[in-house]
């Protein structure tokens, strides 16, 4: 598999050839894909609809794990698009399959498993899809034949038949491409800036941001951090910026007494493409703002970090 780079990239050619490519591969079938909301799943979808029309059939997974409100916002967005896409509850699956687990490869075994194998496994046996488009980008393969971080949407570059375990194949158009790409066909296909220039949002959600057990109260108390972090850093056009709930309980001081707290790490980061990056040098009183919000407005919260090591060694997600 050969990388397509940013400079030699020309979208529109780009585009026509994925739809031929997406057509000639799904022929009189039906394909399903689903749609995150992020620039990887948002330009696949746009690109299975110019290819197949109604033989793509569209999912919004709603796992418990997304922002705050982040279903109905990307349903009703693609909808002004004239897609119409079929929101799903499958938190209880999603909460099951990670319950107890401690160990960030098996939560995303976990999540692979709940994904493909119980959600999708389903939904193409109800549908009798024999396809699945898919998102992956080139800077997820890379990373997970390296061996750095196991992303959960890697599947047949791990010679995992997807045909025989989970029942249909995948197709992956953007395979080739890393981020800025992506960013750039997005654009090129008409949609909004609001996602083309989306910051980065990991696959398995707001998983990726808790060290230690995903519970629906954990997830809770990084989904309100990340709204904060999201309100106070969209200033700054930063690569990407998050929360991340720590697993160890911390000694704070609540009342004028002593409170076994909450800690939270902020990131954020200045890269092109994911692959290095380093930490964005915000103001102190930014920082300053954020820990004086998240400790008043989240409670239990007493302890608020910010990342300042570069990627190499850290990774952007903590997860």
């Amino acid at each position: 598999m050969r990388e397509i780079k940013l400079e030699e990239l020309n979208p529109e050619r780009f585009i026509e050839e994925k739809i031929k490519e997406i057509s000639s591969v799904v022929g009189d079938n039906l394909a399903i894909n689903a749609l995150s909301g992020g620039v990887d799943s948002s330009t696949v979808t746009m690109l299975g609809h110019k290819a197949l029309g109604s033989r793509l059939k569209t999912y919004f997974i709603d796992n418990g794990l997304m922002r705050k409100d982040e279903p109905r916002y990307i349903v009703s967005l693609f909808k002004n698009l004239g897609v119409d896409v079929e929101l799903v509850d499958t938190k209880e699956i999603f909460f099951e399959r990670l319950k107890g687990l401690i160990d960030p490869e098996e939560k995303r075994e976990a999540i692979t498993q709940a994904f493909y194998r119980d959600v999708f496994g389903k939904i193409v046996k109800e549908s009798s899809a024999k396809y699945l488009l898919h998102g992956t980008n080139y800077t997820d393969v890379k990373e997970t034949v390296a061996g750095i971080k196991r992303q959960h949407n890697i599947l047949k570059q791990l010679g995992i038949d997807t045909k025989e375990v989970y029942g249909y194949e995948v197709i992956e158009p953007l395979v080739q491409l890393r981020k800025p790409g992506i960013r750039k066909v997005a654009k090129t296909l008409g949609l909004p800036e609001e996602i083309y220039n989306r910051q980065p949002f990991p696959g398995p959600a707001l998983a990726t941001r808790i060290i230690g057990e995903v519970t629906p109260k954990r997830v809770e108390i990084v989904r309100k951090a990340t709204k904060i972090v999201e309100e106070e850093l969209s200033y700054t056009g930063a690569f990407q910026y998050l929360a991340i709930l720590h697993e160890d309980r911390v000694t704070g001081i609540v009342n004028e007494k002593r409170n076994y707290g909450l800690q939270i790490e902020i990131r954020c980061w200045d890269s092109k493409d994911a692959v290095t990056g380093s930490p964005t040098r915000l103001p102190y009183e930014v920082l300053d703002r954020l820990a004086e919000r998240i400790t008043k407005e989240i409670q239990n919260v007493v302890s608020v970090t910010y990342n300042i090591t570069k990627k190499p060694p850290s990774t952007i997600e903590a997860i």
